[in-house]
């Protein structure tokens, strides 16, 4: 039976719904709806103008509308009378297919049919900064190798606690917080889930941490590389693939090279063919690239990987295995849309096991210091690159659809235009002379 929010608000004592979804460059969208009116609205959605926001639409689309999903209700930890609830768009009663959530709500039921769940983590790494972005927001948050850092991570106890006390109301499982590798940066870690599931969990953790550090007077930033000479933001996805009726294992193979599956070989597989592709889903902005292709940070590593390669227990690559049950997607960063990035992993792995796609041989090499002993595929240089590569692939065209891959391909593109036509510091410095 269909949850009623009206009976959720009925029960929490809240007072305004916050109907929200996410458009294509992640950016969260909301109206706040009275609970008075929310029955309606769970009907009917809440009406928006889709060219507004960052969908391929014009002033002259009809009303679109963000259809809530009750089970994505979630009680604000931090202002008790409202929650939040993420819609799927619709518009003259059809679903909008360049809709991010709706999206993968299309590949979930395209593995469901081939007898596949995805369950799925994400370490969500971020910078605590001053309101005017302009510096970290700790001064004395300055060693070369802070990660870990207890005197660090224990100054921003209030921030950090009061983050992880709102997951543990919200019974996500919330397991270790940590001072991440740059100064100003922390990583919170919560218990994996189905992939629609921690997408909206990811969704609203961004939302969560930014509410939660403007209350004390800081900024929480996701930007891949808000810093020169410190290490970026990723967002290393952990994932794992499930029998849709027994609820096993698909991942485990005692005999299998590391304990994996073949079936778990080819969704690497897939992964690894459609890289380049995907990096215009998992890293998303001008300024991804800045921490792909980065020197060696003031810790001495950037983390991130620049090749495509997989390995064993080795975080080097931009795939690892570090167990017999799962793997790990390193590539992806903070500027990730929480849905796409679902998507995108879905759609490439069950490509990759639909064709039986072998993943080439593990390299266990250090990518950082051997790396250049090897002939790896290189992964984008930039973003026009990444562009270019997802507009020509056909795999995630087939599995995600024309309608999304023409609308992200067009609105990459027109931002790439937006950013060339930007002059630069750089450029006054360097060329003024010519």
């Amino acid at each position: 039976m269909t949850l009623r929010l009206s009976e959720f608000a009925k029960e929490r004592g809240i007072k305004y719904f916050l109907i929200n979804f996410t458009d294509l460059f992640g950016a969260q969208r909301s109206k706040l709806v009275p609970t008075q009116a929310i029955d309606d609205m769970q009907d009917d959605g809440a009406g928006f103008a889709g060219f507004a926001t960052h969908l391929d639409m014009t002033p002259g689309h009809p009303d679109m509308f963000s259809v809530p999903d009750p089970a994505s209700v979630i009680q604000l930890p931090w202002k008790k009378e409202v929650a939040w609830v993420a819609g799927d768009l619709m518009m003259e009663g059809k679903s909008v297919e360049q809709g991010p959530r709706g999206l993968l709500k299309r590949v979930r039921e395209k593995a469901a049919e081939m007898g596949f769940v995805m369950k799925s983590g994400v370490e969500c790494e971020f910078h605590l900064i001053n309101e005017d972005g302009t510096d970290i927001s700790d001064p004395k948050d300055i060693q070369a190798k802070p990660c870990y850092d207890q005197q660090a991570l224990m100054r921003r106890y209030d921030v950090i606690s009061e983050i992880c006390d709102a997951m543990i109301d919200l019974g996500w499982g919330p397991y270790q917080n940590d001072h991440e590798d740059a100064n100003g940066q922390f990583e919170m870690n919560w218990d994996f889930a189905e992939c629609l599931t921690m997408a909206d969990q990811h969704a609203f953790f961004k939302f969560l941490a930014r509410s939660v550090a403007e209350k004390h007077g800081l900024r929480a930033t996701f930007m891949p590389k808000p810093f020169v000479n410190l290490t970026g933001n990723g967002c290393h996805s952990h994932f794992s693939l499930w029998d849709a009726k027994t609820g096993a294992s698909l991942m485990k193979d005692p005999n299998g090279e590391l304990g994996l599956s073949e079936t778990a070989y080819h969704f690497l597989g897939g992964i690894i063919k459609n890289a380049k592709g995907l990096c215009a889903l998992t890293n998303p902005t001008v300024n991804s690239y800045k921490r792909i292709n980065a020197p060696a940070t003031l810790s001495g590593a950037t983390w991130s990987p620049s090749s495509i390669t997989y390995g064993g227990n080795n975080r080097t690559h931009m795939l690892r295995i570090p167990a017999d049950n799962r793997m790990e997607f390193r590539l992806a960063d903070g500027a990730a849309n929480p849905y796409l990035l679902q998507a995108g992993l879905l759609a490439a792995g069950l490509d990759g096991i639909e064709n039986k796609t072998d993943p080439g041989k593990r390299l266990d090499i250090d990518m950082y210091a051997e790396g250049h002993k090897v002939k790896a595929p290189k992964l984008p240089a930039y973003l026009l690159d990444a562009i270019r590569a997802f507009e020509s692939n056909k795999v995630l065209k087939k599995w995600m659809g024309d309608e999304f891959h023409a609308a992200y391909t067009k609105l990459k593109l027109k931002e790439w235009d937006n950013y060339s036509r930007h002059l630069s510091d750089w450029e006054r410095a360097n060329t003024l002379d010519c």
